[in-house]
């Protein structure tokens, strides 16, 4: 047929009476192929849509659960997608956002020349990652670490770009959590290994306390029979005197200065027993600090274990620190009374330390004033010294691990922080507060058993 032909006439029925059975046959089996191919093929497509529908599904998914902000841009900086996370933090929708040139979200001109930077850095096909300010919904800045990488289509030629950052703020916050874990791990890690030395200190001290102790037993005994032996010889002596002895003997007696003898015995017998008495106690002082390393919880009476914690300091580091002691009404609490020595002599010595470094070339000399008393069912012992105070800079630091104001050398940092530890283990609180006329006050709430 060419161009110009005029169309076939169409078929009469009259000329389809030489068509034989076998075509029809034919005509009918290859539409039956067709249809079917159709049927297949509407039903592939039928799960190529679902399988579109669910990855699309998939990847709004996960676009909407993403805390990271998300822009897709075209090579104008035109947005054509962004995800939930955008659209909160810049109070808009999709669908608003949707055309919105990127440096419109931009809250400063100083993030507009960062943002162009990156957008040439990605047209060399590298990544560029840059801090933006994006204005917010209230029109505020708000930072976010933001990369910026190229977008390619299908066939692989470059279409746009893709942003993807986090707010600064959750950075911050993230890392701050990350800190303060890493402190309390710095802190534990520390507790532990002060408590094993306490516990090897512990049971040093208690074996050398239990060797100690028979000696002692053996001193006390003997002095015990020797005061009842010299009773024994001054009353023999004392009747020998009343007879008439040669001359010669009395001669002797006084030679040797029995008679004096006699009478320095007892005295000489006190000293003895009073300074054994003194050991046994030093021996009984050190198994009691001993179970500083053990985790057993008595009934504690606090005014026996502050006056403990006195002897202990004034006669070890600071034999002259004047000290002002008002004892209050008996105070019993469950803990460990081992650790609440280690408490108030840690608590005594800081505050020694404190005065005496303020007091050094003053008129007044360095003091501490220690009171128990009772309150809404707690014991609280305060500890008030004349040296310096803390810092106001200082305040929310000191019972921080680490955290000193001594020179070098002259502290670890750790005491006071172990020592909130352990009050807080006895279920009370440690504070600290600075004196109206100068010094400072720490505070040992523990609740009365």
């Amino acid at each position: 047929m060419t161009p110009h032909s005029p169309p076939a006439p169409p078929l009469l029925p009259e000329d389809l009476d030489g068509v034989s059975e076998d075509t029809w046959l034919d005509v009918i089996h290859k539409m039956e192929e067709v249809y079917s191919k159709l049927v297949t093929d509407e039903v592939e497509l039928e799960e190529k849509n679902a399988q579109l529908e669910q990855s699309q599904q998939f990847i709004f998914s996960l676009l909407s659960s993403m805390s990271d902000v998300l822009i897709a841009c075209n090579q104008d900086g035109l947005i054509e997608e962004s995800n939930a996370a955008l659209c909160k933090l810049v109070g808009r929708s999709e669908q608003a956002l949707r055309g919105t040139p990127v440096p419109d979200l931009l809250a400063d001109a100083q993030s507009v020349q960062r943002w162009q930077l990156a957008m040439y850095h990605a047209a060399a096909h590298e990544v560029a990652v840059v801090e933006l300010n994006l204005r917010d919904a209230q029109g505020l800045p708000v930072p976010v670490d933001m990369s910026c990488t190229p977008r390619h289509n299908s066939s692989g030629r470059e279409v746009g770009r893709v942003l993807v950052g986090r707010p600064l703020g959750e950075i911050k916050r993230a890392y701050h959590q990350l800190r303060e874990a890493h402190d309390a791990l710095k802190l534990a890690q520390q507790q532990l290994l002060h408590s094993e030395k306490m516990a090897s200190l512990g049971r040093l001290v208690a074996g050398v306390a239990h060797e100690l102790n028979n000696p002692i037993s053996f001193v006390l005994g003997n002095v015990h029979v020797l005061q009842r032996y010299g009773a024994r010889l001054g009353r023999y002596l004392e009747a020998v005197q009343q007879l008439d002895l040669p001359g010669p003997v009395q001669a002797l007696r006084q030679e040797l200065r029995i008679d004096a003898l006699v009478k320095d015995l007892p005295s000489l017998m006190e000293g003895t027993l009073e300074g054994a008495q003194r050991t046994a106690d030093i021996v009984d002082g050190l198994k009691r600090f001993s179970s500083a390393s053990q985790g057993g919880v008595t009934q504690v009476e606090l005014n026996a274990v502050v006056e403990r914690a006195i002897h202990w300091v004034q006669k070890g580091t600071a034999p002259n620190f004047e000290i002002q002691w008002t004892r209050g009404p008996d105070c019993h609490v469950s803990g460990n009374a081992g650790q609440l020595l280690q408490v108030m002599m840690n608590l005594i010595q800081n505050a020694s330390d404190a005065a005496s470094a303020h007091g050094a070339g003053a008129a007044t000399a360095p003091q501490l004033r220690i009171s128990l008393s009772q309150h809404n069912h707690q014991a609280q012992v305060r500890f008030a010294d004349n040296g310096a105070g803390v810092a106001p800079a200082h305040m929310a630091h000191i019972f921080e691990p680490f955290f000193t104001t001594k020179s070098v050398g002259k502290g670890t940092g750790l005491g006071l922080s172990i020592s909130y530890g352990l009050v807080e283990q006895h279920g009370g609180h440690l504070s600290c507060a600075n004196l109206p006329d100068g010094g400072a006050e720490f505070t040992l709430a523990l609740p009365l058993r």
